[in-house]
């Protein structure tokens, strides 16, 4: 029997991807791990794996092929013994079969549209209303019960042919295909499908910004997969998360100062520094290490519960071509500098060039945006759920401040702290950013 090879969902956000490359041709054996393909995502682009053995009989979908929803029929696989031209000439028959299955196992979406305000309770299944009208009990089968339930069978007016004049599949299809056992549709759902709807708010069409402007005047470049997710969330998070905002100056001469006598004394490897830190190095273990010191703060909200990580995992927000992604460095707060340092390397390479694995760019309980090194002051990020909270980090530049009652010259950087109010309120964020600035400007603290 031909093997069907379906788009895989490479990452729980992932609804399509594009085909970049087919590594096996038509014809070709395969055995089971080897690399068939390479899929891009919404994040990176990955290798697909083959699960089976055999011969590849047939590519459906070639490669360049943008947008390919999850869980389609993408090639086939001749068995072993099995003839190659017979399962290449059945993979079109096996495309309904194939999504049958996908349809099937395919997960629930991750957030289901709200139900109408006014729902009433679902209607009785056709054959509860008949049930319950004529007081004599029906016998089917589940199978029959179930088709009846979804094509709006009267199972009262429908004869059984099954033992014992038992309601089976074949009647409730003979039923169907004659038109004459459709129930009437119950009250409440008449009165559902009579009732005015609400317009849905939507905003103007594309041709209707179009208009906005003088023909010629503009380009027009199609969305790609990444921009598309990235503001389907960042819309979803301003949206459902209820924002609030803590801004804090801190004081970066000592943490300068420590990072210039580290690099000094870095060991050299093959004539190379075995590692260099950045500021945004030591940021991410200052964060992590105040999110240790402030368990509190280290959470997630869900409806049912608090989720409360035991470790600290900062994301890291590293720009790309056509959008951003946050690789996280797992439990921070427990590594030292120079590993931080030098994993936060690997990973913002690989992301660049899109070969992150989705564990590497999901979870997290907090993350950094870094965009001092534009020169920018301050500013607000927006939080990338699951997180509770995100900080933003502005550039260190010289500034006058007071101090033992005299001007003073001091190297200040501005951070603010986004936090998702419904887990991490004013005081508890305020306590957060606290620690933060303690180990920044204590940076010696996070050595010990």
């Amino acid at each position: 029997m031909p093997i069907d090879i379906l788009m895989p969902a490479l990452s729980p956000t992932m609804e399509k991807g594009n085909l970049a490359k087919w590594l096996k041709k038509e014809g070709d054996a395969i055995k089971a791990g080897d690399v068939i393909a390479e899929i891009e995502t919404d994040k990176a682009t990955m290798e697909v794996e083959a699960v089976d053995e055999g011969i590849l009989a047939k590519i459906i979908v070639p490669e360049g092929s943008q947008d390919v929803p999850v869980n389609q029929l993408i090639a086939v696989i001749a068995g072993e013994g099995e003839d190659v031209k017979a399962a290449a000439g059945g993979a079109g028959a096996s495309k309904p079969a194939a999504a049958a299955r996908a349809a099937a196992a395919a997960p629930a979406p991750a957030k289901a549209e709200p139900a109408p305000v006014a729902a009433a309770a679902p209607p009785p299944a056709p054959a509860s209303i008949a049930q319950a009208a004529s007081g004599i009990r029906l016998f089917a089968s589940p199978l029959a019960k179930r088709i009846a339930k979804l094509e709006g069978i009267d199972l009262s007016k429908v004869a059984g042919t099954g033992p014992h004049g038992r309601i089976v599949e074949r009647d409730v299809k003979s039923a169907l295909a004659g038109g004459t056992a459709k129930a009437a549709p119950a009250p409440a759902a008449a009165a559902a499908a009579s009732a005015p709807k609400p317009a849905p708010v939507a905003g103007p069409s594309d041709e209707q910004v179009k208009k906005l402007f003088e023909p010629g005047s503009f380009e027009e470049i199609p969305h790609d997969n990444m921009r598309k997710v990235i503001a389907r969330r960042l819309t979803e998070a301003k949206s459902t998360i209820p924002h609030f905002y803590l801004t804090l100056d801190c004081e970066l001469d000592a943490l300068l100062a420590l990072r210039e006598q580290i690099n000094k004394g870095a060991p050299l490897t093959d004539g190379k520094p075995a590692y260099k830190l950045s500021v945004n190095d030591m940021i991410i273990k200052a964060l992590a290490m105040a999110l240790r010191a402030v368990p509190d703060a280290n959470v997630t909200w869900t409806d049912g519960a608090m989720l409360k990580h035991k470790h600290a995992d900062i994301g890291v927000a590293v720009s790309i071509p056509g959008g951003l992604i946050t690789p996280v460095v797992r439990d921070a707060c427990h590594k030292p500098l120079s590993v931080i340092s030098n994993e936060m390397k690997d990973l913002a390479a690989r992301a660049r060039n899109r070969k992150l694995k989705p564990e590497e760019y999901q979870g997290g309980s907090s993350a950094v945006s870094n965009l001092g090194m534009f020169g920018i002051k301050d500013f607000a990020a927006v939080i990338n759920p699951p997180h509770a909270t995100i900080l933003a980090v502005g550039a260190g530049e010289k500034r006058i401040v007071v101090k033992n009652d005299a001007p003073a010259v001091a190297t200040v950087m501005s951070v603010t702290l986004s936090t998702d109010h419904r887990a991490v309120d004013g005081a508890l964020g305020a306590e957060l950013l606290s620690a933060f600035k303690g180990y920044v400007e204590n940076p010696i603290s996070m050595l010990v």
